[in-house]
Formats: structure tokens, C-alpha cells, sequence
């Protein structure tokens, strides 16, 4: 039985979300980017994503500020919030549920439905188009966001036909379609082919999909291996994977978060209340996924660019922001070196399981963990860090939240 695939895709999804909640925005030209600080002309990150009005005057992700800002000068900054984006992720993935449970999440702004036992329900002419405009209308109306629906007989067609009208489009490619679509469709239009491989099957003589799907496996196995049958398969607009059960899909494997600093810095108590700061973010959405881990990594960026990680396993599950800080921090006077200024900082911690909610039989352990409670309720309420620990004013005066302070170097040696 041929299948219907649905592919939803949120249109500039993180600045989209930003214009939602701020009515400033809308219609305006905005950029996603890293933390701004008070005082600091440009953050030293680079555009994430960028809204319509915005992508109109050529910007667009990987774009540093300045070269944004050079394109569109009334460009207004807005810092990213990941959080935010994940809630409106869970509530576009409620909409869907509403419909079938076979639906696939695919990235925080992606998901596959497989609509196929459920178009009986449909009296339309064409009962796949008419889910996908209620999709629409309804992701419209109860979180103001527009999105893209592509419809075919697989996921890779799918993908490929919601990236065929945006913003706010719908379009299918059916079956009979698929020879006509193929034909001058540039590789890499197709999901999985990135610039590597493009490039490499370019030097081939290999271009579009039709080129692709006529050229004979044993060239392809040769040159890539195994994924040369894949590759042949997908020139010919084949897929046989199928949409996972949103119930069947993988947990959170690992939650981090990273900050490239305002400016780069010797100063160990900068060093340490940025690492603070990162270990209470990722305790505070450990708590959000219920879940506790016991691997903790870091990631330390020097000012010539130069990254090391290192991680360590402990031998009970920690949910706490001082827990994760105290090993991340132990990683950092056991395994780095400070002997070049410190740039970028990140902390993460895998090896997760569902957390049980035990009690602790020391009382203070216990007591740690209901003010945790409280402190999180005031700040989901109020906002990140209304109620945080006092180190961290260290980093809002180095550029988080404050003003960019100048610190005093402090060499280690």
C-alpha cells in the first residue's frame, strides 16, 4: 500500500518565535543570534537564523554581525533562548498528536507524519492536502507561526516538497511526479547530501537526481562504499524508512549548553562563574526532562581557537546544578591548562536516566532539593536567573546579562 508522508517545517522557525511573543517584531527585520551584553557593541557569535523581512536583505545563518548588520542596518539583534524554542517545539508536536501517533520529530523545527490510515476519515477530493491545511490553520492560529507542508509517497520526497513553497506553502509530489522532479533537481536539494558528498559526486559528473539514479551502483559502491546503494536509491526518489510512533523514539540522549564569552579572559573567578552559570542551565532542563545523568563533560575554547573536552563518569546520577559545577570545574584543575585566555566554555552531561523523584535520608540533601523547587517555579514565573546563585554576578559583570565590566588579570600559573 503506497503511503501518505506529510512533512511539517516551521519558516524561520527560531525568529518566527521571537516575532510571536513580541509584538515589536513583527514585520520587522530581526536576527537570532548569542547573548548580547550591555556595553558591547556586537556579540562575538554569528546569525543562527533570521526572519523573512530580514533574509529579504541577503542575511542569513553563519553571517557574523557585522557582515549582517552590513546588509540590512536596521537589523535588530535578538538573543536565542533555547528553552523557549523547545516549549513551542512540544506544543507544535501536541497539534500533530491531535491528528495520528505516528509522528516523527526531526529536528526541534521538523517532523514527519504518516497520514496513510487516517485520509479514510477525509471526505476531500484530496484528504492529504486538507489535514495538511488544518495543520496549518491550527499552528497558525494557537501559536501565530507559520509553516511549510510538504506531502508524497516517503519521507525524502516529503522533505524535498515542503522546501518547494515557502514560507506558508503546501505542495505535494505524487507518484506520476516523480520522474518530472527528479530530472534537473540539483543533488543537493535531497536530504543527506551535504556539501562533501556534493562536491565528490560532482567531480563524478554527477549534478541532479536523474544523473544520480541512472548511474550504475558499482560506480557509486566503489567510490563511497555501502552508501552508493542508498545513494542510487535516492536519485530514483526511493525510500522504504518508514515514520517512527512518537512513543517509539529515542529519549534524550544528553543536555549541555555552551557560551562563547563576551571577551576572552585569564580570569579564573570569570572562568568558574560562566561554568556556574552553564551547569545550572543544564540542571535546570534536566529537571524539565526529569531525568538525572552521571557523565559529565567539558568543553574549553581558547583564544586561538584551540578546543579540548573532557569527561568523567560518576558513580551516582546528579540532577543539581553545585553537582555538575563541582565535577565540571575538578575536570577543569584536572585535565586544561591555563596558559592561553579562555573563550569558550561548555558544559553537558549524558549517560541520563528517567528521574524517580527518591527521597534523600540526609535532611539536607533533601532540603537542597525543595528549595531547587521553589527556585525554578520563580524563575519559569519571572524569568531566567531572577533567583540564582550569588557567583554568578561574576559573569553578568563580565557581559551576561549586565554591563561589560573589566576585569583584572589574574595569571595562573
Amino acid at each position: 500500500m503506497e503511503k501518505t508522508i506529510l512533512h511539517i517545517d516551521m519558516n524561520a522557525f527560531f525568529a518566527s518565535v521571537e516575532q510571536a511573543c513580541n509584538p515589536f517584531l513583527r514585520g520587522k527585520p530581526i536576527a537570532v543570534c548569542g547573548e548580547i551584553a550591555k556595553g558591547s557593541k556586537y556579540p562575538r557569535t554569528i546569525i543562527t537564523t533570521s526572519s523573512y523581512e530580514a533574509r529579504a536583505m541577503g542575511v542569513k545563518g553563519i553571517l557574523t554581525i557585522p557582515e549582517a548588520k552590513a546588509l540590512c542596518p536596521n537589523l535588530i539583534l535578538v538573543p536565542g533562548n533555547l528553552d523557549k524554542y523547545i516549549d513551542v517545539s512540544l506544543k507544535i508536536q501536541k497539534i500533530l498528536l491531535d491528528f495520528t501517533d505516528t509522528v516523527e520529530v526531526f529536528s526541534i523545527d521538523e517532523c514527519f507524519m504518516d497520514v496513510t490510515d487516517i485520509l479514510k476519515f477525509y471526505k476531500d477530493d484530496s484528504p492529504a492536502n486538507a489535514i495538511a491545511k488544518q495543520i496549518k490553520a491550527r499552528i497558525k492560529k494557537e501559536l501565530g507561526l507559520l509553516c511549510s507542508v510538504g506531502i508524497a509517497p516517503n519521507k525524502l520526497l516529503a522533505k524535498l516538497a515542503s522546501d518547494m513553497k515557502k514560507p506558508d506553502g503546501l505542495y505535494e509530489i505524487k507518484t506520476e511526479d516523480i520522474p518530472a522532479v527528479l530530472e534537473n533537481l540539483p543533488i543537493e536539494d535531497l536530504c543527506g547530501i551535504g556539501r562533501h558528498l556534493q562536491e565528490r559526486l560532482n567531480f563524478l559528473g554527477i549534478r541532479t537526481a536523474k544523473q544520480l539514479g541512472e548511474t550504475p551502483v558499482g560506480l557509486l559502491t566503489h567510490h563511497f562504499g555501502f552508501i552508493g546503494y542508498s545513494l542510487k536509491q535516492m536519485g530514483k526518489g526511493i525510500d522504504h524508512s518508514s515514520v517512527k510512533n512518537y512513543r517509539d523514539q529515542d529519549t534524550v540522549k544528553s543536555v549541555g549548553h555552551s557560551h562563547t564569552l563576551t571577551q576572552d579572559t585569564w580570569d579564573l573567578e570569570v572562568v568558574k562563574s560562566y561554568m556556574y552559570m552553564l551547569s545550572e542551565k543544564v540542571s535546570v532542563r534536566l529537571r524539565q526532562y526529569k531525568m538525572a545523568g552521571k557523565v559529565v563533560s567539558l568543553v574549553v575554547r581558547y583564544s586561538d581557537f584551540e578546543t579540548f573536552g573532557r569527561q568523567k563518569c560518576l558513580g551516582s546520577y546528579i540532577k543539581n546544578g553545585k553537582d555538575i559545577y563541582d565535577t565540571a570545574f575538578a575536570l577543569f584543575e584536572e585535565k586544561f591548562r591555563f596558559e592561553k585566555a579562555v573563550r569558550l566554555l561548555g558544559v553537558s552531561i549524558s549517560g541520563l536516566v528517567v528521574d524517580a523523584g527518591e527521597q534523600y535520608l540526609m535532611e539536607n540533601l533533601q532540603k537542597r532539593d525543595t528549595m531547587t523547587a521553589v527556585v525554578d517555579e520563580i524563575n519559569s514565573k519571572y524569568g531566567e536567573f531572577t533567583v540564582k546563585p550569588s557567583s554568578l554576578i561574576i559573569a553578568e559583570n563580565f557581559g551576561i546579562l549586565g554591563r561589560c565590566g573589566i576585569m583584572s588579570k589574574r595569571l595562573i600559573k
